[in-house]
């Protein structure tokens, strides 16, 4: 023991092999402090690079579902104008009834019924014959 002013100072003998035990101690800690420390790192790694390939994945079908949702609101907006037109159709129908009056048997024209003329098919085999010579679509010769 020696004095340092008023205190006293004891030196601690610590033997050789109590160091080097100690030192393989604190190697073997620090090791597997880093084993840890790499587990950790890759864990967060594979972690990260799956849900960065899952965003991916759902961005592509997000991006397939709104492709599907356009096509539909074109098709929808093309079947509200086909349905206005119709309606403009039917509403100027109705109104042009009050237009028109109804008819009465008084207001109708009766026509006789014109007799057909029946015509031999040899008949007119015959005359569209007689035709050809005479516009001279059969000709002989030059």
């Amino acid at each position: 023991m020696k004095p340092y002013g008023n205190q006293l100072n004891f030196e601690k003998k610590v033997s050789y092999e109590s160091k080097k035990n100690s030192e393989k101690i604190s190697i073997l800690n620090i090791k597997l402090i880093h084993q840890i420390f790499d587990t950790i790192n890759i864990s967060l790694l594979v972690l990260i690079f799956t849900l960065f390939f899952l965003s991916f994945d759902s961005q592509r079908k997000w991006s397939n579902t709104y492709k599907i949702l356009s096509k539909t609101r074109a098709s929808n907006n093309n079947l509200i104008d086909y349905i206005s037109k119709i309606e403009e159709i039917y509403i100027s129908e109705i109104e042009s009834l009050n237009v028109y009056r109804k008819t009465k048997p008084e207001d109708l024209i009766y026509l006789d019924k014109i007799a057909e003329k029946k015509e031999s098919l040899f008949k007119k085999n015959l005359s569209s014959f007689i035709k050809g010579f005479s516009e001279s679509k059969y000709q002989r010769g030059y």
